[in-house]
């Protein structure tokens, strides 16, 4: 049986089982702790491809290894809120971020580069199913006609995360690198020394698995917060139904190559700044510079939350697109602080995409919205595709700002869907 909230004649959640109004900022703390801990794959990838000496697209392995988990786990993640309600499911899904942050110890023990992308993918399945709460039920608390505001404003909270956490991890993790040439070691002094590198990475982890355990507790005393009102009825793939629907296939269609974009972006900048046509700084100087992409995307998300109870969503949707594809344009075709800055700049124009397309393809969606997040959920697996894709790209031409061509055609297709979901609401 579910725990999901009702809605009155206005769309807002009933309040019967006592105010909800707190709970939101439960759901705002979940946003913050799993886009702080996604964004630390950014620092983490310059350090494993140092201690492995790692190709950039083997680097990106990183990112697939975390976001396969969207496609595997989005829609049993929908299942299991309909079976256990949305506080219980979230609880599940920290615990399941716990056991992938545990498991960075037998990864640093075995110097292992799998051993990690494995933890990575334990740490990707929690966060999918919490992530596949918090966005619906963000959107049910309140008014329908606020969704879009108050979708942005909730991740606002993500990219607060997303700008401490990198912060914190270019210091901690990124501040020793390249102290010893790993390509000149081999055998057991090369084992030894991925020991010793990863072990500053396996006790960053450690403090954040004591956090999220402290967390699923208190979001666990929260569990009957909402309602009960019955089971939701259908099998574990019925929300895949939802697809025969043109808006909502080509709004997930449009999350994918958002995340892929994002995350293909946010991967390359330390690599990207180091460059001695852009910045030519060190890797923790980079590193530190990860904070102002993803900074950029929470100063967006508080401005978003307000322009978008002002302005259309698929007009504010077209206008940040086509100003991400040509900050890429500039950025690539330019060198020094302008390469840099125009790169790290599109964190603006990124910051209310994915609230407002996940709120476009649902609209509608009604009882089905835990359905419909989690096959949304599962296009965020763009995250592990597309940035190897990137990656492989910069490979092959030996040019970053070349692979910055298929994150531009990404947000080429997001315009698309913004003039598609406008003609919509047009003709309705």
């Amino acid at each position: 049986m579910a725990f999901v909230p009702t809605t009155g004649s206005d769309g807002a959640v009933d309040h019967t089982t006592g105010s909800v109004g707190g709970l939101r900022w439960f759901v705002f703390a979940l946003f913050f702790i799993f886009g702080g801990i996604t964004s630390l794959n950014d620092i983490i990838i310059p350090k494993l491809r140092e201690i492995f000496t790692l190709t950039h697209a083997s680097s990106m392995l990183v990112q697939s290894a975390f976001f396969i988990a969207y496609a595997l786990f989005s829609i049993p993640a929908a299942a299991i809120v309909r079976r256990f309600g949305y506080m219980r499911t979230a609880s599940i899904g920290l615990m399941t971020m716990t056991a992938g942050c545990l498991l960075f110890v037998p990864a640093s023990e075995h110097a292992a580069f799998s051993l990690f992308l494995f933890a990575l993918f334990v740490l990707g399945a929690g966060i999918t199913i919490v992530q596949v709460v918090a966005n619906p039920l963000v959107s049910m608390l309140g008014a329908p006609g606020s969704a879009h505001s108050r979708l942005t404003f909730a991740q606002a909270f993500n990219s607060l995360g997303t700008t401490v956490f990198p912060l914190v991890g270019s210091a901690v993790i990124l501040g020793n690198l390249a102290r010893v040439d790993s390509t000149k070691l081999s055998g057991v002094a090369l084992d030894a020394y991925r020991r010793d590198s990863s072990s500053v990475v396996v006790h960053t982890y450690l403090g954040l698995a004591l956090a999220l355990t402290i967390v699923a507790g208190v979001v666990w005393t929260q569990r009957h917060k909402l309602k009960h009102v019955g089971e939701i009825g259908g099998g574990l793939f019925s929300g895949l139904s939802l697809l025969k629907r043109p808006r909502f296939a080509f709004g997930t269609a449009a999350i994918f190559l958002y995340v892929g974009a994002e995350v293909a972006l946010g991967s390359l900048i330390v690599n990207y700044l180091v460059q001695p046509s852009v910045l030519g700084v060190s890797d923790q100087v980079a590193g530190n510079h990860v904070p102002f992409y993803w900074g950029g995307a929470l100063l967006g998300r508080f401005v978003g939350a307000y322009v978008l109870r002002q302005a259309s969503p698929s007009t504010v949707l077209i206008s940040v697109a086509v100003g991400a594809i040509f900050l890429l344009l500039a950025s690539g075709n330019t060198t020094g602080p302008i390469a840099a800055w125009t790169l790290l700049s599109v964190g603006l124009m990124n910051a209310v995409m994915f609230p407002t397309i996940f709120s476009l393809a649902s609209e509608g969606l009604g009882s089905r919205a835990a359905e419909g997040s989690g096959v949304i959920a599962t296009a965020i697996v763009g995250g592990a595709i597309i940035p190897l894709v990137t990656g492989k790209v910069a490979d092959i031409t030996n040019s970053l700002s070349i692979a910055l061509i298929l994150p531009g055609l990404c947000y080429c297709a997001i315009v698309a869907f913004g003039i598609y979901a406008r003609s919509c609401n047009t003709t309705n």
